[in-house]
């Protein structure tokens, strides 16, 4: 019997994932104006429409408007019969400031109302709500990430490239890719047992050439050919037509993708979505240590995978609990492990900010094409500069 598993990917321009890029260029615009910025933004975009809702109380001056339309023009929505044209299309918003009530926890945490004294205001955050955040990695893929979901986030950014450099000019913005691998019993990926992509392209172009290209130019060139066998079944545009995408053909909402986001379900995700949200919300910026976290654990040789839990009450700092997970692959017990991990790393939300470098612009690229294993992005929580301190600790 094989073993298989199946993660998804999507483009830039499937409806979901354009909200989540919108949501984040609006987020980036306020942190590049005013750092201190409490962003909590939605997107829902339906045909010819892109409506902005949440809170935000920042300093900063946003043309909100022409942040959306220059979000839609880059992701190649550019004409209406691409499904949506960023330059016509109608931008609605409705924004209050943060609630007061939420405000409280989050500048002053409950450690400090007790006693607890600091002069960096960093130190005296809270965590924005209540929640159960999760990081994980493993050492199937150079990323430190499952090879499925690294499959399938190659294969969409192909889809994208190719689009824009105009090498199969026949495609357009909304695709989405899911790749299936098989793995041994030892659990390491010996095939890929099968390909699934469906992309929007030009109504003129044959299925042949649509699918010729694909082939040569995206799966081809992205999925190593030792994972291809006799068995590997590949299937493009299944239905055998995808002219109306876009918002055209489906809604698009932030926060729709998460395990796209994450690790293509591999390992859990948690309990809130990424985009649009300052690193005040631990939903973001916990997921994010404990991604750093469990990143280094690997890379340090420590374990072959590791998940790591954790989970916040709003307004505390401190975690409620932490949860490790390494598989029975450690070098050194789960209880060891998060006993070293808690002595080395500071998981209240103001230290992971001051920690991370949260404060800062670089969200809306990490919105697309998930926000852990990105080699090609200089991003804090993928950084391995903690290796030489875990493996001296746990010695």
């Amino acid at each position: 019997m094989k073993k298989l598993f199946t993660s998804e990917s999507v483009t830039e321009g499937h409806p979901d994932k354009m909200a989540d890029q919108v949501s984040d260029a609006i987020l980036d615009e306020a942190l590049a104006q005013d750092p201190q910025s409490r962003v909590a933004i939605e997107t829902f975009i339906v045909r010819g429409e892109v409506m902005i809702g949440g809170q935000m109380s920042t300093k900063a001056y946003i043309d909100i408007p022409a942040v959306v339309r220059q979000t839609v023009l880059d992701i190649g929505y550019t004409r209406a019969k691409y499904g949506f044209d960023g330059e016509t299309c109608a931008v609605v918003t409705a924004i209050d400031e943060q609630s007061p009530d939420i405000a409280i926890g989050v500048d002053n945490a409950l450690e400090f109302k007790e006693g607890e004294k600091t002069k960096d205001p960093l130190e005296k955050l809270g965590a924005g709500d209540q929640g159960i955040m999760f990081g994980y990695a493993s050492n199937e893929t150079e990323e430190y990430m499952p090879i499925s979901i690294s499959l399938a986030h190659k294969l969409a950014r192909r889809l994208a490239q190719m689009r824009k450099d105009k090498t199969l000019d026949f495609l357009r913005p909304d695709g989405k890719t899911q790749v299936t691998v098989e793995f041994d019993d030892d659990g390491r990926p010996v095939a890929v047992d099968a390909i699934v992509i469906s992309t929007q392209h030009d109504p003129n172009v044959s299925k042949s050439d649509l699918e010729n290209g694909i082939r040569e130019k995206i799966i081809n060139e992205v999925v190593p050919e030792e994972y291809f066998t006799s068995k590997t079944k590949i299937f493009i545009n299944p239905t055998g037509r995808f002219v109306i995408g876009g918002p055209m053909g489906d809604t698009g909402l932030t926060g729709r993708k998460i395990i796209v986001d994450t690790y293509g379900g591999v390992a859990p995700h948690g309990g809130g979505a990424f985009s649009g949200k300052d690193p005040t919300k631990v939903d973001r910026s916990a997921s994010y240590m404990a991604r750093y976290v469990a990143k280094n654990v690997v890379a340090a040789g420590l374990a072959n995978k590791c998940l790591i839990q954790l989970a916040y009450a709003i307004g505390v700092a401190r975690p409620v609990s932490m949860f490790i997970n390494t598989y029975g692959t450690g070098v050194i017990s789960d209880m060891e492990l998060t006993k070293a991990i808690n002595k080395l790393f500071d998981f209240r939300p103001g230290a992971i900010i001051r920690d991370l470098n949260l404060l800062r612009p670089i969200y809306k690229e990490v919105a697309v094409y998930g926000h852990f294993g990105r080699n090609d992005l200089d991003l804090p929580w993928e950084k391995l500069n903690r290796v030489a301190e875990l493996k001296a600790i746990v010695k």
